[in-house]
């Protein structure tokens, strides 16, 4: 039969990507036009925005006008997928969003589906204590697989999804393998066993599967002849002993203690000895359990050498085997600039394996020029986030937080490293309170008092033996050339103290210029000999500022300008573009000089595109930069007063203007319809950050937070009031969404004190509402009086916008009091200013949060006039985002009034709006409220498919509410429950509910 251009489409994405329309294949074009429809076809539905797949299918280098290639890719699919659609009707399949495209997937079929259905549905079975049905059920998703996901197919994003589709293989497999085993089938199952753990020599699960298999075949021998194998693998390959699992399943056949059980849950098989009767009590789950484990070591130094002494002493404080009995800390000290730190990191990669329960790593920047380092409440905040507490659950005040931290890490083994450390005050909140853990504390100082009172191990490190120092400049120039000039490497190593920053730095200036004799190069370090202030030993050779400026004056010109103007940046790092602001040129020029900066190893880049001055470095830096400006003549000042000021204020001036303007950016990309604060005139060479979608602009947040905090205290702090309150109202709505009230706590006030400085009355009530509003977050009181206090202020000043939005703070407060008169009172006062301003979409957020005052009022019928309201206006503006969140109203007030059946539609219509949007949090908070009603309705399997795919976007995300949905699951397998009840009645409760409808709404 002939294929149409109605039949549909079926696509293979686990193998070569191929697709056919009924029986006909069809030819999909070009390898990059395939790469195209590779990333349309794997988000499922979501948009992908052009900057995202033009670097999804050239990655970082596209060539020239390569969004135009990229839409006649497009145009090419949409013509091979549509044959039929008649020229001017719109796309069915691949449609247009945004700045980008997607292609519904409901109107399609893959493999890569059948895949996921085969494993629900062995999930199913499984939790239902039918594990031969699962295991068979695998095997047929397993069947689906043809060969290398998307082979042939090009680009970053494909191969990144290859190895997510790797993985996924692997881990269903070796769930099949278990479920098996947990059958009887262990002879059945050893020939894959055996293969599989050849092609992943180094993944422990394999190998005790394969253990296990082989004890019950009863070859108790070979079994521990595998177990010394993977072992010998493990040291040799990565320098780690077996994880505590593999090593206690090695115990017990090692003992013969009986039967061990499996890796997971262990079945047993039917008395008749019949595996097809199996029935095994396992309840792991094939979608693995969002364990939050952080590994947030910096990567190893690849040249680190020598320091054998020191790693050996290190390491005999450890048990040969197992975690420590008590809480174990090893305090690395010495001077400034002798590799404390690239030697804990080393070691704690090397003992990393002991501590399955994750490492943690923070530097607390107790050196930094420009204050008294980090607080170790900051730090504690960190570190609790990373093991799962959710921001918003962080207790105020830092003995709180040090008593949660102790709490969560009882009972863990984890590895946690407190780098750059200033004193014992800083260190002493972020001990664990219980055995079994490890700290690594670097300090420049001698911590006597942690020593005496925690009973920490101090380890001195001085300079390197000559030996080792050699060795260092071995590793980095190789041997041939560190052999042919002895004599010259010994003075290079006696010049720079041994100081393995110094000679790391030398080393590079070597490597940079084969053609240099080693011996000019001594002659240079011996002509140039000075002195560092902060890094002063009792004799010259212990002085590294020679080392420092010989390779600043190194530098060209404007190279060394930027060294200089980096300085002046108050953050822990910086990105490209923030540098370009502070050096007044395009950010392309400025990567160039960035490069020339990190080669000279005078600047380290830590991840791609962020950059990080080593302390000492900073300090010469911020000495340069100083001479600079108490060397300008009295003329040169007064020229410069006439351009606008110093070279060093202009720097700074452009450097507040671009983290203002890319983080107004950033908000106005996550809120289109959030009406902002207006900015100021822009200031010349700010380079301020684009963004071309929602993923973009929330990377660009949660990776500057800390950044931004400290650009805000410094604009307040030398002058650049006005950016100091204007960036802090920028943050307010994505901080608000994710919960750092602490955060906006902290900036408001700053902010506050910046607009008194200013004596501007409207910025003042900004900062204030920010303020309040998080203050009440965290159980302030004084918060409503500084919300009340921001009224007044807008009120004074005419601006009929601010005072409608702290009339919805105070609504939302007097709201969570129960005084919903009050609340109603404002919101009507906020809807009339609305309507004054004519800003109709501020109407439609005021409409969403009375009908929610009336849900908890209990009257619904009302709530459903209002939130429909709501709807209409949301429709005509076109807020996909407001729309989602009265959708989600509408059917919670349906919900209660038992209208399931049109409770339903209206979530899943705003699932599937959060889902185009991108917000996978607020799709996921939908799902929940759509699986509650489908479970008060009596379809509980409909309810586990809402709950599954909520628990998936909550743990993608490292979301720890992941964990109350998964209760909710567990709830519904045991019970089955069915009948009315309140929808997300979790742990979060209606608060949580209620702050999501009346920030999600907030989009005046």
């Amino acid at each position: 039969m002939k294929a149409t251009g109605t039949d549909p489409l079926r696509f293979s994405l686990l193998g070569p990507l191929r697709a056919w329309r009924a029986e006909s294949e069809l030819e999909l074009g070009s390898p990059q036009q395939r790469a195209v429809l590779a990333g349309l076809l794997l988000r499922r539905g979501r948009a992908a925005g052009l900057g995202d797949l033009v670097a999804g299918v050239w990655g970082t280098d596209p060539p020239p006008g390569a969004v135009s290639v990229l839409r006649t890719y497009v145009s090419r699919l949409r013509k091979l997928l549509e044959p039929e659609r008649e020229t001017g009707e719109p796309p069915r399949l691949v449609v247009s969003l945004g700045d980008g495209y997607a292609l519904r997937t409901d109107a399609v079929s893959s493999d890569l589906d059948t895949f996921e259905e085969y494993v629900a549905r062995a999930e199913r079975h499984r939790a239902a204590g039918d594990p031969g049905s699962a295991a068979d059920l695998l095997r047929t998703a397993l069947a689906t697989w043809s060969g290398t996901p998307l082979a042939g197919v090009p680009g970053p994003y494909a191969e990144a999804e290859r190895t997510h589709l790797d993985r996924r293989r692997l881990g269903m497999l070796e769930t099949r393998l278990r479920l098996e085993l947990g059958l009887g089938r262990h002879e059945a199952v050893l020939p894959e066993l055996a293969a599989l753990r050849d092609a992943h020599p180094l993944r422990e699960n394999v190998c005790e599967l394969l253990l296990l298999a082989l004890y019950r075949a009863g070859r108790q021998a070979e079994a521990l002849e595998e177990y010394a194998r993977t072992r010998r693998t493990l040291v040799d390959e990565l320098g780690i002993e077996p994880g505590p699992s593999l090593r206690a399943l090695h115990a017990r056949i090692l003992a013969g203690e009986g039967e061990p059980e499996e890796p997971a849950a262990r079945g047993a098989a039917s008395p008749a000895g019949d595996p097809a009767a199996a029935q095994p009590p396992s309840r792991t789950p094939l979608l693995p359990k969002a364990a939050l484990q952080p590994a947030q070591l910096p990567a190893d130094l690849p040249v680190f050498t020598g320091r054998r002494s020191e790693l050996d002493r290190a390491t005999a404080l450890l048990p040969e085997d197992g975690p420590p009995a008590g809480v174990t800390i090893v305090l690395v000290e010495g001077m400034a600039g002798t590799g404390k730190t690239s030697l804990a990191v080393h070691w704690a990669h090397r003992v990393a394996g002991r501590f399955p329960d994750g490492a943690l790593y923070v530097n607390l920047r107790g050196y930094d020029p420009g204050g008294a380092g980090m607080p170790p409440s900051y730090a504690l905040q960190t570190f609790l986030v990373a093991l799962g507490v959710p921001p918003g659950s962080v207790p105020d005040g830092l003995d709180a937080q040090a008593a949660l931290y102790r709490s969560v890490l009882a009972r863990r083994r984890v590895l946690i490293v407190l780098d750059n450390a200033r004193d014992a005050e800083q260190v002493r909140p972020l001990l664990p309170g219980t055995p079994g853990c490890l700290v690594v504390v670097t300090s420049r100082s001698r911590l006597s008092s942690l020593v005496a009172g925690q009973g920490a191990y101090p380890l001195t490190l001085g300079p390197p033996t000559p030996e080792e120092a050699r060795e260092m400049l071995v590793r980095r120039l190789g041997p041939a050339r560190v052999a042919a000039e002895p004599e010259a490497a010994d003075a290079i190593v006696g010049l720079c103290a041994g100081l393995p920053l110094a000679l790391a730095i030398t080393a590079a200036r070597a490597a940079q210029h084969p053609g240099f004799r080693l011996a000019d190069i001594a002659d240079e370090l011996r002509e140039n000999h000075g002195g560092l202030d902060a890094f002063v030993g009792g004799d010259a050779e212990t002085d590294a500022r020679a080392v420092f400026s010989w390779s600043y004056h190194a530098l060209p010109p404007a190279t060394a300008e930027l060294f200089r103007r980096l300085a002046l940046h108050p953050g822990p790092d910086l990105t490209s573009p923030a540098a370009a602001a502070l050096a007044g040129v395009p950010v392309r020029a400025v990567r160039t000089l960035l490069a020339e900066l990190t080669t000279a190893n005078l600047l380290m880049e830590r991840s791609p595109g962020r950059f990080v001055f080593h302390d000492l470095l900073r300090a010469y830096a911020t000495e340069l930069a100083d001479a600079e400006t108490e060397t300008e003549t009295e003329a040169e000042a007064e020229a410069e007063e006439e351009v606008g000021g110093s070279a060093a204020g202009r720097a700074l001036l452009r450097m507040h203007d671009h983290y203002l303007r890319t983080a107004h950016h950033a908000a106005a990309v996550l809120g289109p319809f959030h009406a902002m604060v207006p900015l100021p005139e822009a200031v010349p060479g700010s380079s301020p950050g684009r963004f071309e979608d929602r993923k973009q602009a929330t990377t660009w947040l949660r990776t500057e937070r800390q950044v931004l905090g400290a650009v805000v205290a410094h604009a307040a702090a030398h002058g650049y009031d006005e950016h100091a309150w204007r960036t802090a109202c920028a943050l307010d709505l994505y901080f608000n969404r994710l919960g750092y009230n602490h955060d906006l706590v902290e900036i408001n006030a700053i902010a506050l004190r910046a607009a008194r400085a200013l004596g501007d009355r409207v910025g003042q009530a900004h900062a204030l509402r920010g303020l309040g509003y998080s203050a009440l977050r965290l159980g302030r009181a004084e918060g409503m009086r500084q919300l009340e206090h921001a009224l007044e202020l807008f009120q004074e000043a005419g601006d009929g916008f601010g005072e409608a939005l702290t009339r919805r703070s105070l609504a939302f407060q007097t709201n969570q009091a129960g005084r919903h008169d009050v609340s109603l009172g404002h919101y009507d006062r906020a809807l009339a200013l609305y309507r004054e301003l004519g800003l109709r979409n501020g109407e439609a957020g005021v409409r969403n949060e009375v009908g929610w005052t009336y849900i908890l009022l209990g009257e619904h019928e009302k709530a459903l006039r209002e939130c429909e309201q709501a709807i209409t206006v949301y429709r005509e503006t076109g807020d996909l985002f407001g729309l989602a969140s009265a959708e989600d109203s509408l059917g919670y007030a349906l919900h209660h009034l038992g209208r399931y059946d049109g409770a339903v539609p209206r979530f899943e219509r705003s699932v599937e709006l959060f889902r185009e949007i991108g917000d996978r949090y607020m799709e996921a908070d939908s799902l929940r409220h759509l699986g509650a009603t489908h479970r008060a309705a009596g379809a509980p399997a409909a309810a586990q498919a809402a709950w599954s795919r909520a628990v998936v976007l909550l743990a993608e995300a490292g979301n720890p509410e992941a964990e109350e949905v998964r209760e909710d699951l567990r709830a519904l397998g045991e019970t089955g429950a069915v009948g009315g009840g309140a929808v997300g009645t979790g742990p979060s409760g209606v608060a949580r509910a209620a702050a999501g409808h009346q920030e999600g709404s907030r989009s005046a």
